[in-house]
């Protein structure tokens, strides 16, 4: 699958742009702050019907203007799909496949796999566990589509059984069979999600060390240990336990939505020793191995897009990457810099492939 075309008005700097896109390699290259990344989060929003940067639609829009439009048109496989978002200030957000409206928009998870990697991905080092479980939740999510399901259900429950926590204490009351209802759901949902993190960190660690291995070309060794109550542990006997800890705080104490990552090298957390081109490296081999991941499950290869990826990196990893990108195992790849070099060593090693190179400059773009 890959992105033919692409419309956008009013999106953040971007005023409009209307681009026809190789479907190999295309470039995109300006000063910082042009609006560069704004064009990959348009990408980005026509796969996962959100920015990149979980903001509200209302701060997507341009500045002194009401409404942003975003529409790609896609082929592959023989088959052809047209996406369109658009949002108005006060008004619901339509998002639309081949003209038809999608009633829940978690339906549409999946349909145009992608990966991005960028200078945000460091808040998966230096910020909280929420931001390690939203990254396995949005790779499971986009192929497996009952996970995705089970863990809206989950949140759902979650919320109900916190607010019946938070009742509880404000009314001086206490109704076990009450509070037992949206456990049973927290325990059907949540040891499906356990499962199936599990299965898919499995699956990664050993793609990650290779995509490390490769452009770090050292003997460091890399580890994500999953850390999550359910391990080793029942959920119903946590809950159980949790009971009166659980009416003092009037929240869930126990439970996947607490689930982390510790991101390690050499058995060392990357947060406090790891260097910059360590992390760096760390962040760019773990997005690496979700894009093969994804691939290798979906039988179908992402959109990848690179943001600003070189930045802080030796020569010898660049040129690492490099190598990695002119690989015929990637399917469409949009890659953005302030530096010409790099895009040109990345052209130089696809050859004869396919490519278009665009200037951004404050949000126009030719």
């Amino acid at each position: 699958m890959y992105i033919r075309n692409l419309t956008v008005v009013n999106y953040k700097n971007l005023i409009q742009a209307d681009l026809q896109f190789s479907s190999k390699l295309n470039c995109f290259i300006g000063n910082n702050g042009v609006g560069k990344t704004n064009l990959l989060d348009c990408l980005y929003y026509l796969s996962f019907c959100k920015s990149c940067f979980n903001l509200p639609d209302s701060q997507n829009i341009r500045h002194s203007e009401d409404f942003f439009v975003i529409q790609g048109k896609y082929d592959g496989a023989g088959d052809s799909e047209d996406i369109y978002c658009g949002f108005k200030a006060g008004h619901k957000k339509i998002f639309r496949r081949n003209k038809k409206e999608y009633e829940r928009l978690s339906d549409h998870i999946g349909l145009i796999p992608l990966v991005m990697i960028s200078p945000a991905d460091g808040v998966l080092i230096q910020g909280g566990s929420e931001e390690r479980r939203r990254f396995m939740d949005s790779v499971i999510s986009q192929y497996d589509r009952q996970y995705l399901d089970w863990l809206l259900k989950y949140n759902r429950a979650l919320l109900q059984r916190n607010n019946l926590l938070k009742f509880f204490a404000i009314n001086h009351q206490f109704d076990a069979d009450s509070l037992d209802v949206w456990n049973e759901q927290l325990i059907f949902t949540g040891e499906k999600i356990y499962r199936k993190r599990v299965a898919f960190l499995d699956a990664l660690l050993p793609v990650f060390q290779k995509y490390y291995d490769f452009i770090c070309q050292g003997n460091e060794k890399v580890q994500l240990e999953y850390q999550s109550h359910l391990r080793g542990a029942d959920f119903r006997d946590l809950l159980e336990g949790s009971i009166s800890k659980d009416r003092v705080l009037q929240y869930t104490s126990m439970g996947i939505h607490k689930d982390d990552l510790e991101l390690k090298i050499d058995n060392y957390p990357i947060r406090k020793l790891g260097s910059q081109g360590q992390s760096k490296t760390y962040l760019i081999s773990l997005k690496f191995a979700q894009f093969d991941f994804i691939s290798s499950v979906n039988k179908l290869k992402p959109i990848l897009l690179l943001d600003d990826i070189f930045d802080k990196l030796d020569s010898s990893r660049v040129g690492q990457i490099v190598k990695l990108v002119s690989d015929s195992n990637f399917g469409q790849i949009f890659i953005t810099d302030t530096n010409r070099e790099h895009l040109d060593g990345i052209i130089r090693e696809v050859g004869g492939a396919d490519y278009r190179i665009f200037l951004v400059s404050a949000g126009q773009i030719s």
